[in-house]
């Protein structure tokens, strides 16, 4: 609707994670870092927590999108509400394994077989779960059992583990320490601060190709007060006030016209965030 009117050449703060719109924070710079060398170094297992809407699932994407085929296999899972059969069915599925196995034996040895001839060939073989605090124990027990898929030298298959900060508080159950004893590399991603949150707005707003001074200096104040520096929260209020801003024929959006937004999308003149991290905020 607004496109045109901006300059924009796509929609600059939609919600569905785009790989071309990522900006790597410091937050998020220190979150890729560990992922890739939990990755590279073949730790075996890496643990990423981080509340709803920090860009979890943005960084994985893109960090999955810089690993070249040849090097790497890869495969995501996103739907981790899944029985041990159903899981080990949708990895074989995710790597391409063709196999008429049916039990969790014979899943477990194709997969076995698929990880040695990768390993031969020199490739990398990363699974990826994402909204990993639905697991249900029993799952993840499975999936500490495919760590011990390995060499004499290396394990075979890298398990990145994605989840809200519920994940945190699962692993560190008692029936779950063999698991979480065997997690080498570890991450909290927190929200942006404040030089982040404006570089995070004005950079989507130049990938999309319009002006990225079009919001104000107050007005952008006024979006990290009220997100916390949380991505997904800050699309939301952007999306909006650009919207009111082409309803009032302006082209630049103000301090007043985000308060406006704030409204609009129903979050209350103190948010979630600021009750939650209030006194971390300015």
């Amino acid at each position: 609707m607004y496109l045109e009117f901006y300059g924009f050449q796509e929609k600059p703060f939609t919600l569905t994670p785009n790989p071309r719109f990522v900006y790597l924070s410091r937050n998020h710079r220190e979150v890729f870092a560990h992922l890739l060398y939990g990755i590279e170094d073949r730790c075996g297992f890496v643990a990423i927590t981080g509340e709803v809407g920090t860009g979890k699932t943005t960084v994985l994407r893109t960090l999955l999108d810089d690993l070249d085929d040849e090097n790497y296999r890869l495969a995501f899972i996103f739907n981790p509400c899944l029985s041990v059969l159903d899981l080990l069915r949708s990895i074989q599925r995710e790597f391409g394994i063709e196999s008429d196995a049916a039990a969790v034996g014979d899943l477990i040895h194709a997969l076995n077989e698929f990880l040695l001839q990768q390993r031969r060939e020199g490739r990398t073989v990363v699974l990826v779960i994402d909204e990993a605090q639905n697991l249900d124990p029993s799952v993840l027990e499975q999936i500490r059992l495919l760590s011990n898929l390995e060499t004499d030298t290396d394990k075979l298959i890298q398990i990145v583990l994605v989840g809200q900060p519920e994940l945190g508080t699962l692993l560190k159950r008692r029936n779950m320490r063999q698991l979480n004893q065997r997690i080498v590399v570890r991450y909290h991603l927190g929200t942006m601060d404040q030089h982040d949150t404006r570089e995070y707005v004005r950079h989507r707003l130049k990938i999309a190709g319009g002006d990225d001074e079009i919001i104000t200096p107050a007005a952008l104040k006024k979006i990290y007060r009220f997100s916390g520096g949380l991505p997904r929260l800050i699309n939301v209020l952007c999306g909006r006030a650009l919207l009111l801003g082409y309803s009032q024929d302006s082209k630049i959006i103000t301090a007043r016209m985000v308060a406006a937004a704030i409204t609009e999308v129903g979050l209350p003149r103190k948010s979630w965030v600021q009750r939650l991290f209030g006194s971390l905020l300015p």
